[in-house]
């Protein structure tokens, strides 16, 4: 089985350390990111994982993205939707992919990977969803709040651009994280064609994370024109209840969230092995990739890694 992770790291931005960093900064040219990058990488490539993230160091998901797309603002540390919304005038996280994927390529060079094992290493561009852009920010002009469907649909246009730079930038999978599309506020017919028009005619499997539980749109989200759907199930005991429901999940794989992200403790390799059988004896292995429940963000460094060391450890134990 595959592993992977759903996107951030607990990495901090780094000031300026070395004489040549200092005067790369007094010129402007120092990124104070990418140690923290470098840190994020390194520590999954560590851990074993097979599809690591460049850790989303620059921000949480959906400032990220509202720095970056024409029609939003932040101000008063809120995101804000202004004007028309835009695609992109550059890609918002292409250059911190291609830098991830030249770690993960020098750190794989260096050690004694099969080609096999090689094969399965890649780098996972993340996207947050346009329903949750929408959703996430406030209207303060161009819409009104009874548009919110047309904001939507204008999100999916400009976050369809940034899936096309993750895709020529060499990513693996480009994931969307829809955490709404489990709330019961949002429209999901709306959030269904927001999706498929980032999806349409990208070739590299397109992953859906939906958190929470997903008991009411599970069954539609099956539906959605994606490759993988990814859920939690380790910290949403009635995820798997749904999974066990299910008479047919429409020839998807199942992103199966394997360690609870919200608690600081380390699941032993035993517990997660168990959890990660239950979903084999549903689904079978050949449909599944292993991953936390979400994003390790607000975890320590030190547990976060430890996770991922046994959630890998976990995998490595079941039967081939």
């Amino acid at each position: 089985m595959i592993t992977t992770v759903v996107g951030s790291y607990p990495a901090n931005s780094q000031s300026p350390q070395s004489i040549g960093e200092r005067l790369s900064g007094f010129i402007g040219l120092y990124d104070e990111y990418k140690p923290a990058i470098t840190l994020a990488v390194s520590d999954q490539i560590k851990a074993g994982v097979d599809l690591v993230t460049d850790g989303q160091v620059r921000g949480d998901m959906i400032e990220i993205f509202a720095r970056a797309i024409p029609g939003m603002v932040i101000e008063d540390n809120t995101c804000k939707i202004k004007n028309k919304i835009y695609p992109p005038l550059n890609s918002i996280g292409a250059d911190d992919l291609k830098f991830a994927r030249n770690i993960l390529k020098n750190t794989l060079n260096k050690m004694n990977f099969t080609e096999e094992e090689k094969a399965k290493k890649g780098v996972k561009g993340i996207i947050t969803g346009p329903t949750t852009m929408v959703y996430s920010s406030r209207f303060d002009g161009f819409y009104s709040s009874e548009k919110k469907d047309k904001a939507i649909i204008d999100m999916a246009y400009a976050l369809k651009k940034e899936a096309e730079y993750l895709e020529d930038s060499g990513a693996s999978i480009i994931q969307l994280d829809e955490p709404f599309i489990s709330t019961g506020v949002v429209d999901v017919k709306t959030a269904r064609k927001a999706v498929e028009i980032i999806s349409k005619d990208i070739k590299v499997p397109m992953a859906l994370h939906v958190c929470g539980d997903v008991e009411d749109v599970f069954g539609q989200i099956l539906k959605f024109k994606v490759d993988i759907i990814d859920c939690e199930f380790a910290g949403i005991n009635n995820n798997i209840h749904i999974l066990e429901a299910q008479s047919s999940f429409h020839g998807k794989k199942i992103g199966f969230g394997s360690l609870d992200t919200k608690k600081e403790s380390v699941e032993s390799v035993e517990e997660i092995k168990n959890l990660i059988t239950t979903g084999v004896d549903i689904i079978g292995s050949e449909n599944m990739l292993i991953d936390p429940d979400c994003g390790m963000r607000m975890l320590t460094r030190k547990s976060a890694f430890s996770k991922l060391k046994n959630m890998v450890e976990a995998v490595n134990t079941l039967p081939k």
